[in-house]
């Protein structure tokens, strides 16, 4: 008798042209290979299945998870934000509309996280710190991606995802890259993360460490403020009376009753004025010549002396400082 009529399977269970390989594709003893089982072996051998089964839908999730291919829901107080912030705040129609838009249709596209470095059981946020804020402030459960992330790949992940939906301005991009930077990161992990080149990064590096953060933060991101206009901004405040006006003139109700725009175009506007009335005004001597040019500030009066005009005249003036100081005191009491 064959074999297979020994446990019962018909030449049509044979050739029904199914798969049904015991686990791991090896023929039960006795059992010719592509022969299905019935009976007692048979629901050993569907059991055996289920659990392998099951066992490697577990280990593809979990791979799927350290690979970041799956999204899973997190409790958005597990979740904090990047260790380098990317924005200069987010005006209130905006994050009202996105609060709105994922409280009537959901959360749609899931942010990206990896498991915190230090902190067992944590998350921190590659990029979608706003849809974070929004998922929190709903209470409800945040969809995620939970990835294995270093810090060089977080930041390149959070820069590539901003400048694909081209999500930051000009000064917030600047003020990243230069945060990154004095975090120690190497220029060519920068600029993968901006996708910019050496010189542009170069530029947009130096525009920030000529202005104060004070007021770059005070303006805030100025969407459209590119870098042209920054770089001027940053010639009207590089001296130091600029720079005592520019702080007084951040708190001011003009100012800061505004949008970021409209703040960058006041603060500009301001320091062109005083650079306008801080310009050097030529001195006209008896003669007709102008041997002198005087500057003057809210804390400093400068002289300057054309030694083509009236060559030794500074030397003229500055032996009679004494003379012309005394001169001073008597007719001023000081």
């Amino acid at each position: 008798m064959a074999r297979k009529n020994l446990i019962g399977v018909s030449d049509s269970h044979a050739a029904d042209g199914e798969d049904n390989r015991p686990l791991a594709g090896r023929p039960i003893i006795g059992l010719d290979p592509g022969q299905r089982p019935h009976g007692p072996i048979g629901g050993i051998t569907r059991s055996l299945s289920n659990i392998t089964q099951k066992v490697e839908r577990a280990q593809e999730l979990e791979r799927q998870l350290a690979e970041g291919l799956a999204v899973i829901e997190l409790d958005p107080d597990l979740v904090d934000v990047s260790f380098v912030v990317d924005r200069l705040g987010v005006a209130a129609d905006v994050e009202r509309s996105l609060l709105e838009q994922i409280r009537d249709h959901g959360q749609q596209v899931p942010i990206l996280v990896r498991p915190h470095p230090n902190e067992d059981g944590r998350y921190q946020v590659a990029y979608g710190h706003r849809r974070l804020a929004a998922t929190r402030e709903l209470g409800s459960k945040v969809r995620a991606v939970v990835r294995d992330l270093s810090d060089e790949q977080l930041v390149i992940s959070q820069g590539q995802e901003n400048n694909a939906r081209t999500d930051l301005s000009f000064i917030e991009r600047s003020l990243f890259a230069t945060r990154l930077e004095d975090r120690e990161f190497s220029r060519d992990v920068i600029m993968s993360s901006l996708g910019v080149d050496k010189a542009a990064l170069s530029k947009m590096i130096a525009i920030v460490r000529r202005l104060p953060i004070d007021v770059i933060e005070a303006i805030g991101a100025a969407p459209a403020i590119g870098r042209r206009r920054w770089a001027e901004l940053a010639e009207l405040v590089e001296n130091d009376d600029a720079l005592i006006k520019t702080n007084a003139f951040l708190g001011r109700t003009e100012f800061l009753a505004r949008e970021s725009d409209q703040r960058f175009e006041t603060l500009f506007s301001f320091l062109s004025t005083v650079k306008a009335r801080s310009q050097a005004v030529p001195w006209v001597a008896p003669n007709d010549t102008r041997p002198v040019r005087i500057r003057e500030t809210n804390s400093e009066t400068t002289l300057s002396f054309n030694k083509k005009v009236a060559p030794g005249f500074a030397d003229f003036v500055r032996q009679r400082l004494k003379s012309l100081y005394l001169e001073y005191q008597e007719e001023t009491g000081d």
